[in-house]
């Protein structure tokens, strides 16, 4: 039985960072965001709601950090989210401020 590939249960990246992308990105503006899920920084910028708390955690993010974690709306995710690479400097670090170690070679995308 094949393994399920560790970014489908880590989740760290997504209770880690502050995610700000451009308002175009949003429903309101013609994009694919949820409204719902987005606060307003500027005239055109928004970010992922929760990921500016002390202790960040987007609020698409479903499940328990680490034990089996997905995005909720993985498909109108915004771009910062897409280009995150996984096994990346910042996936190592997100990874190791939750006590998971890096993504083997096997596994970075």
């Amino acid at each position: 039985m094949p393994s399920l590939h560790p970014c489908l249960t880590c989740g760290a990246c997504c209770a880690s960072f502050r995610v700000d992308f451009s308002v175009e990105e949003t429903q309101e503006r013609g994009g694919h965001v949820p409204d719902g899920l987005v606060v307003a920084v500027t005239d055109g910028t928004a970010r992922m709601r929760g990921t500016d708390h002390a202790a960040p955690r987007c609020a698409a993010l479903t499940g328990t950090v680490g034990t089996r974690a997905a995005c909720g709306i993985y498909e109108w995710r915004p771009s910062p989210c897409r280009e995150f690479e996984a096994g990346s400097d910042a996936c190592i670090r997100a990874r190791a401020r939750r006590q998971l170690p890096p993504l083997s070679d096997g596994f970075i995308l």
